[in-house]
């Protein structure tokens, strides 16, 4: 408890990282509202799910480039600026695009969108580093995630009934106002990081070549990235796949809902364990669970149980999202986070992207059962990748 709360002269207040964790909250809801209709949204122009992998993955390479391009940007603005005005420009991205139908304004908006997100993510990550104390980093992480998961079960939820009622128009909406919630809850809240870095790294090359020719930083960069191949799974290719088998938008609500469950549940508390014992087991098993589950529903044929076993593979997922990220930290030193924070984060992307387009690829010549075993291959790959990492205990 002591984590949110502090008692300070005989009062009790929020802890800074209390206040980030309820923005984060705000901000993650903003998130799944549009994440769980974005593949449906982007279907309704395209009307096949190969197209929708094509789409989305254009944009994913956008969001790679500004990964990089953006790193003097961030590291000579106050983080705190970057991150509240990203949020006011989402949120009106959002209510645009409840009122648009127009494919050309659509793309538009979605550069925009894309381009924002990165500066989002980038700021925040930072943020958070710098408001934790060094043996409290995993902790944070695993907290910040499980209320991130958190907003993953009540998204969803609401977001299934609203699209079988009205459609996708109101879900943006609603999406906007989070988004100016959480603006204004970081405005009011004194949630300030004023890091500045007075001499830029502008080489973005050199940025690039120095990242890469750590292989530690390799390592990580691609365990981390792994997670964001299976959400790709997930979030984007099976909402089609529930609509495809005959069930309504309601399900895919069903669906989103139970997948962050065993996240909320398990992330915080493995977190704290792997500060104290290690990451490389959690590594492992993280990615083995997703791997068995990926075959499993390559050869059966019900959607029920191919729902119940990508629910369950969340809990490998819970062994890695916060572990990568405080891995990362513990092997970079102050400079490094500015600099390499933003590349290290196009993982997210350039995993994202291989996410989409191999399967969208595969969607040309063969069955949609064959993504399941696309994925369960990735992630054993993964597993014996984890192997190579090095240990790192505080």
């Amino acid at each position: 408890m002591s984590i949110l709360l502090r008692k300070h002269q005989g009062e009790i207040y929020l802890t800074k990282i209390t206040k980030l964790s309820i923005v984060g909250l705000l901000v993650a809801i903003s998130s799944a509202f549009v994440g769980t209709i974005w593949a449906v949204y982007l279907d309704s122009f395209f009307h096949d799910i190969s197209k929708v992998g094509f789409v989305s993955a254009m944009l994913t390479l956008l969001s790679i480039a500004v990964y990089f391009f953006s790193i003097p940007i961030v590291e000579k603005t106050k983080k705190s600026v970057i991150f509240s005005y990203s949020l006011l420009v989402m949120a009106v991205t959002y209510f645009l695009f409840s009122l648009n139908d127009n494919l050309i304004i659509f793309l538009t908006l979605a550069v925009i969108l894309t381009i924002v997100t990165t500066f989002r993510i980038t700021s925040f990550g930072l943020i958070i580093k710098d408001a934790s104390r060094k043996n409290r980093l995993s902790e944070n992480e695993g907290l910040m995630f499980t209320f991130y998961n958190l907003a993953w079960i009540i998204g969803p939820l609401i977001t299934g009934y609203i699209l079988v009622k009205s459609g996708v128009n109101p879900v943006f909406v609603l999406a906007s106002v989070f988004m100016i919630l959480a603006f204004i809850l970081t405005k009011i809240s004194g949630i300030k990081n004023y890091h500045i870095q007075k001499k830029a790294d502008k080489d973005l090359i050199k940025n690039f070549f120095s990242f890469f020719k750590n292989k530690e930083m390799v390592f990580i960069y691609i365990l981390g990235g792994g997670v964001s191949f299976w959400w790709a799974l997930i979030y984007l290719f099976m909402p089609l796949y529930i609509l495809r088998n005959n069930l309504n938008e309601l399900w895919i609500g069903y669906f989103l809902f139970a997948i962050p469950i065993p996240l909320i549940l398990l992330e915080y508390k493995f977190s704290k364990i792997a500060g104290k014992k290690g990451f490389k087991k959690f590594f492992r098993i993280g990615y083995l669970i997703p791997a068995i589950a990926g075959l499993i529903c390559f050869f059966i044929t019900d959607i029920f149980w191919i729902m119940g076993f990508l629910i369950l593979a969340s809990i490998g997922m819970a062994m890695l999202e916060p572990t990568v990220e405080t891995y990362f930290f513990k092997i970079s030193t102050k400079k490094d986070e500015q600099r390499f924070y933003g590349p290290y984060n196009t993982k997210v992307d350039v995993f994202g992207f291989l996410g989409k387009i191999i399967p969208s690829i595969a969607l040309l010549y063969l069955s949609f059962e064959y993504i399941f075993l696309i994925f369960s291959g990735v992630m054993f790959l993964l597993f014996l990748i984890s192997f190579k990492l090095k240990e790192k205990i505080k």
